[in-house]
This record gives C-alpha cells, sequence and structure tokens, in this order.
C-alpha cells in the first residue's frame, strides 16, 4: 500500500515504520498519492501563537477569550483536557480549568502568522480557498508535475515547514472532494494526517452521525430527529425527492453528501464580507467614559484586522445587547472606504452616544462592512475636518512603530478607560 513518511517525506510501498528514518509517523492508503482536494486546519491557532511568542506558557494550560461574562475564542489542548471548549462561556470554562491562564486576543499577531502560512501555501498552489485565520482548502491537482512529488508529500512538506519555520503546527485532511476533506482534518489532530479515499468512503460514513455533515447544526438536527434521521443511513433510506420536500434546497445537499458527493471546487476569491469584533463586560455598562475606552479598542482591533487583509470598509456598524439581551445595531455609511481607526472610531461614537438611553448593556461591538480592496490609508480629505489629514498621518506612524516594536509600543490614552 502506498506510504509517505511525513518527517522524512520518504514515499515506501508499505509498512508502520519509514525505512529511511525510523520514524512512526507514517500515513497510507491505497489513493494517498492520486488525491488531490485539502483541507488544512491550525491546531488550536491562538493559543499555540500566544505559546510560541511567550515561552512562558508553553506548558500552562491557556485559553484566549474576553472576561468572566465573555466567551472562549479558543483554548490550547492542555485546557481542552479539561472539558473547555470555544464558544464555552468564560465562568464555565474557569470552573472546568480554574488554573488557566487566560490570555486577551492578539488579533494582528495572528494575521500576520496567517499570512505567512499563506505564503507558504501559495508556494503549492494558488487554489486556495482560506475559511478563516487558521485554515484553509487547497486544490493541488496537476501540482505533482510542477513540483515532482504527490499532493499528500507536498502537504505534508508544508506541515514540516510550519513547524520549523513558525513553530506552529497543523492537521491535514486529504480526499477526492471539500466535504470529506474538512472530515479528514478533524479525524486525527492536533499534528494529524487523515485521508479518506473514493473507495472508502461509503464505508467510511457509514453510520456516521448526520451532525457530522458541513452545515447541519443544532437547529437541523432537531428537524432531522423528527423525521427520523439520526445517522448517514437514515439519510440514504430516503430518496432526493422526498427529501427536497422535507426540508427544501437543503434535502439536495444532505442526498448528496451522504453520498459523498461534493462538487463544489474550491474557490480561491471567496469575499470577505465584514470585519468586526466585540467583548461582553463583566458587569453591565452604562457608564459613558468606560463604553468609550472599549469602544476605541474595538474600534482599532478591527483596524488593525482590516490592513491586514487590505481591506477598507464603508459601512459602519455599531451593536450593542442590552441587559435584557435585547441587540441593538445602528450603522453610519462613510463617504468613502477607510481602514483607519480614527474614522471608524468617530463614526461609531455619535451611535453609541445615541443608544445611550438604552443602557446598561452588557455587550458591544463594532464592525464595518461594503468592503473594498483599499487603496493607500483609506482616507480622503474632509473640508469639514481639517484635522483629519494629521490624525490619519499620526495613525499612520503609531502602525509602524506598532510593525516594529510589537502591538502595545503605543497606545491612545482613551483606550486606558
Amino acid at each position: 500500500m502506498p506510504s509517505l513518511c511525513r518527517d522524512c517525506l520518504c514515499q515506501f510501498d508499505a509498512g508502520p515504520r519509514c525505512p529511511a528514518c525510523h520514524s512512526p509517523r507514517v500515513v497510507a492508503g491505497r489513493e494517498l498519492f492520486d488525491l488531490a482536494i485539502a483541507h488544512m486546519d491550525c491546531d488550536a491557532f491562538y493559543a499555540s501563537v500566544e505559546k510560541r511568542d511567550n515561552r512562558a506558557l508553553r506548558d500552562k494550560p491557556v485559553i484566549v477569550g474576553g472576561g468572566r461574562r465573555g466567551v472562549v475564542t479558543t483554548a490550547c489542548y492542555i485546557a481542552r483536557i479539561h472539558g473547555v471548549r470555544s464558544a464555552m462561556p468564560m465562568f464555565k470554562a474557569l470552573q472546568l480549568c480554574p488554573e488557566a491562564v487566560i490570555v486577551k486576543p492578539r488579533f494582528d499577531a495572528y494575521a500576520r502568522a496567517s499570512r505567512e502560512i499563506r505564503t507558504m501555501m501559495e508556494d503549492l498552489t494558488p487554489a486556495i480557498e482560506p475559511l478563516s485565520l487558521d485554515e484553509a482548502f487547497l486544490d493541488l491537482g496537476g501540482t505533482a508535475r510542477l513540483h515532482g512529488a504527490p499532493p499528500a508529500a507536498l502537504l505534508a512538506g508544508l506541515l514540516r515547514r510550519m513547524e520549523r519555520e513558525l513553530q506552529l503546527t497543523g492537521s491535514v485532511g486529504l480526499s477526492h472532494n471539500k466535504f470529506l476533506a474538512k472530515i479528514a482534518s478533524d479525524l486525527d489532530k492536533p499534528r494529524g494526517f487523515s485521508v479518506i479515499d473514493r473507495a472508502g468512503t461509503a464505508a467510511f460514513l457509514r453510520g456516521k452521525p448526520v451532525g457530522m455533515i458541513w452545515g447541519v447544526g443544532a437547529a437541523m438536527r432537531a428537524q432531522l430527529d423528527r423525521a427520523g434521521i439520526a445517522t448517514i443511513d437514515d439519510l440514504l433510506r430516503w430518496d432526493q425527492t422526498d427529501l427536497v420536500a422535507r426540508f427544501g434546497g437543503m434535502g439536495t445537499r444532505l442526498w448528496h453528501l451522504a453520498r459523498g458527493i461534493d462538487a463544489r471546487p474550491v474557490a480561491r476569491d471567496t469575499t470577505v464580507k465584514s470585519i468586526s469584533k466585540e467583548t461582553t463586560f463583566d458587569a453591565d455598562l452604562r457608564d459613558a467614559d468606560l463604553l468609550d475606552g472599549h469602544l476605541w479598542r474595538l474600534t482599532d482591533q478591527v483596524s488593525a484586522r482590516a490592513k491586514a487583509k487590505e481591506l477598507a470598509g464603508r459601512v459602519v456598524t455599531l451593536k450593542l445587547k442590552r441587559a435584557d439581551h435585547r441587540i441593538l445595531t445602528r450603522r453610519h455609511s462613510l463617504h468613502a472606504p477607510t481602514t483607519l481607526a480614527d474614522v471608524i472610531y468617530r463614526a461609531a461614537r455619535p451611535l453609541l452616544d445615541q443608544a445611550m438611553d438604552a443602557g446598561p448593556f452588557r455587550l458591544l461591538g463594532v464592525g464595518i462592512s461594503d468592503l473594498t480592496r483599499a487603496e493607500g490609508q483609506g482616507f480622503s480629505p474632509d473640508l469639514l475636518d481639517p484635522d483629519a489629514a494629521r490624525r490619519a498621518e499620526a495613525e499612520a506612524a503609531m502602525d509602524r512603530l506598532r510593525a516594529r516594536f510589537g502591538p502595545d509600543a503605543v497606545v491612545k490614552g482613551r483606550s486606558l478607560r
């Protein structure tokens, strides 16, 4: 059976260990060197970046997220052993793992690491479909002739290069379509490499829960459960017309994916529609100065992510959640797209002022949408605000200092509130 050593990239016929370096990290499969659709998912990405950049955290449980009223953004594998999971309320995570170190997200650092990984991917293929900062689909069809190695070897080389050059790890799923590649990447995390080939697709899917299907969340699972559908095998007993009659367009998707059929191509130009950041407070807030400080910090983070992605937004959105959990949203359209924190903040602050009577608030968020490719700083002269150009120049200088000395090298006074 075709086999590949993930450590030295030796290709051989079969065996539990590599004949060249004797490593047990071997991946094998009859179609191993013929498959070309992959999903690469970094392992606990945000937490891994934090541990890489702060070696004192290396052997500690790390949770990236907000305060006690916030939620877990991600957790390292040590914390996950205790039951901590993404999107879990922070208070519950700390009950499960009280010794955890809580780290506030640094999206500029994650964006930099993501760009470095993306550059490594582009050395292999231009057909890359990012899903987030830490995961992407790759189509390596036709690359074997260019690189002199099959896609499986190229992917193993990518993981090895990430570990050696960036001190970050990832897991790969390799298959004949996107649906199965994404499933495969979750089978053996962390540092995994799993293969689902064509011949073994039906056997692999047999008996699996319907929740494994991408896009089947809690609400859809409840609908399927009411129809007596709990596993892939249950879906296989339904005709496509009956599934469509019961579940609409989703019925067609369910029928195909239950059979391992997915014709979606790896789409390189998937469009980002918005960039946003929000925070949940430890206690409900109505103090205008404290809210203003939070608003600036969130705006600064949104601006950093927009600059990292080289995108500018024309619409600024403010999101507020009241103490009774009602959500308020307010929007303002700019006369030109921007990446600047100063411009985003000055559009969002009046929206906050207008909503203050609805307080206190348990959550505050800000975002930009109607995105376009950024041209320079995303600044255009404003006759009604002659100081705008000076502030834009000051922000550019701050960005240069942060790029050289770190994200905390320069902070504005309002961010200390």
